[in-house]
């Protein structure tokens, strides 16, 4: 429990809807544990489209898990928006939530972070998206007691009064990879532009991000810290017997140990899954493709190759009898303790995604032992070290030639799999809370870890 003299460090919950996650989600999540385990006193701000004005502690909880509690209708929704567009630049007041342990959210507990209290403005996010394109700039939050320091965890147009504002930046993918998603690219710019010039400080998540910050938004460098990511797997999934991990991915999905390929992450054109897919059907590798992600923004594109195609669908052994195996498995969503075991009972990872801050998914594969395969580009290099295999993913022969190697060299997995583990700990939460603190001490607020 924190103390009196805890700092009181805020996180927001753009990422941390309770529907799905994402790859900022974790980071959310991971960093709200990070900061309990320094002791800060942790409120975690949300944004849900439920009204909180109920005088009922139990209504206002309730609400929070099922957001149709108390929604107004639609009309009265636009009605709400256009009079909350017009007072925005006086600001919003944060309400606290009432999570008490009346309402059972065992059901939630992979994906909730860490809180001593909760925080919720409604429908914050979209209000602030409306209020930078009218105002073009940060909307005021205030609460009765302001944090010390509100951490941001992505780039957002709002700002806790009386509180250091910190933002992280993971990348500038809309800026450097711009033709792979689907954001307003003058108004971001102008964002990221205006929180490096405001904010009281920036943090991202690996030396390829820093550079891109420093060098297309024109921050000092002093005024932005790198502390990576920590990678962590709760030990009940990550040290799970190898015989429950055989029985879940062979009675779950009809896969066999270590005779299977795997991609997870969304299916988007910076993951590169389209290429991905083009080097292992040409790389006639026997043992299957499993994907898991859910199917974003141009998926049909990226997973062109799986549709219309006979080849895709038998596996075919090498004396020539055909069997009734897709060799291409998609999957939108495994959940987290069955994608552990998926991890670990892959022969490889493959990651080859054209661009990434961090890209946690490779670091996860490796801290389980799996051998993994990504790109020689962005913060990868960094990231992996010596203990991966890396190949320029915008080269379908080089992905080929590693989907191959992994695939026959059995010597290459065991020196990756020995050698994963080892990479993955550079990333360990321990490192992370110290570099977490000393950002945070660049910002005068000081953290004994």
């Amino acid at each position: 429990m924190p103390s009196d003299r805890s700092p009181r460090i805020f996180i927001d919950g753009y990422n941390l809807a309770l529907e799905q996650g994402t790859g900022v989600a974790t980071y959310a999540r991971n960093l709200s544990f990070c900061l309990r385990d320094m002791g800060a006193e942790v409120g975690v701000l949300y944004g849900t489209r439920t009204s909180t004005i109920s005088t009922n502690s139990l209504i206002r909880e309730i609400a929070f898990f099922d957001p149709r509690v108390g929604q107004p209708s639609k009309i009265t929704q636009a009605a709400g928006a256009m009079r909350r567009a017009l007072s925005s630049p006086f600001g919003e007041i944060a309400t606290q939530v009432p999570i008490t342990g009346r309402v059972v959210r065992d059901t939630f507990k992979s994906r909730l972070p860490h809180f001593d209290h909760v925080w919720n403005v409604q429908n914050l996010f979209e209000m602030q998206r409306l209020h930078f394109k009218l105002y073009r700039n940060r909307m005021n939050v205030y609460f009765r007691q302001a944090p010390q320091i509100m951490h941001w965890t992505y780039p957002l147009a709002i700002k806790v009064r009386g509180a250091k504002n910190v933002y992280t930046m993971h990348d500038l993918v809309p800026l450097r990879l711009p033709y792979t998603t689907l954001d307003n690219k003058r108004i971001y710019f102008r964002l990221t532009q205006q929180l490096a010039r405001r904010s009281d400080h920036i943090i991202t998540v690996s030396e390829a991000s820093k550079r891109d910050i420093v060098s297309l938004l024109g921050v000092p460098e002093e005024k932005v810290s790198n502390t990576y990511q920590a990678v962590d797997i709760p030990a009940p999934y990550a040290q799970k017997p190898l015989t429950d991990v055989k029985s879940e991915i062979e009675g779950t999905f009809g896969l066999t140990y270590q005779k299977y390929f795997l991609f997870f992450g969304a299916i988007e054109p910076k993951k590169n899954v389209g290429r991905m897919i083009e080097a292992y059907l040409a790389s006639g590798v026997q043992d299957p493709l499993v994907i898991v992600g859910k199917k974003a923004w141009q998926s049909s594109e990226e997973l062109r190759l799986l549709f219309g195609n006979d080849h895709v669908r038998y596996l075919f052994t090498q004396d020539g009898v055909t069997q009734q195996r897709h060799r291409v498995q998609q999957l939108d969503y495994a959940p987290f303790p069955l994608l552990v075991s998926l991890i670990r009972g892959a022969k490889a990872v493959l990651f080859p995604s054209l661009y990434e801050g961090f890209g946690l998914p490779a670091l996860e594969a490796m801290l389980l032992g799996t051998p993994v395969l990504t790109s020689n580009t962005s913060s990868m290099p960094e990231v992996v070290g010596a203990a991966a295999m890396k190949a320029d993913p915008y080269d379908v022969r080089a992905l080929v030639e590693g989907i191959r190697a992994l695939d026959t060299d059995a010597d290459l997995r065991g020196r990756l799999s020995q050698a994963g583990p080892g990479q993955a700990a550079l990333f360990s939460p321990e490192r992370y809370r110290v570099r977490l603190r000393d950002a945070y001490a660049k910002m005068g607020v000081t953290i004994d870890t």
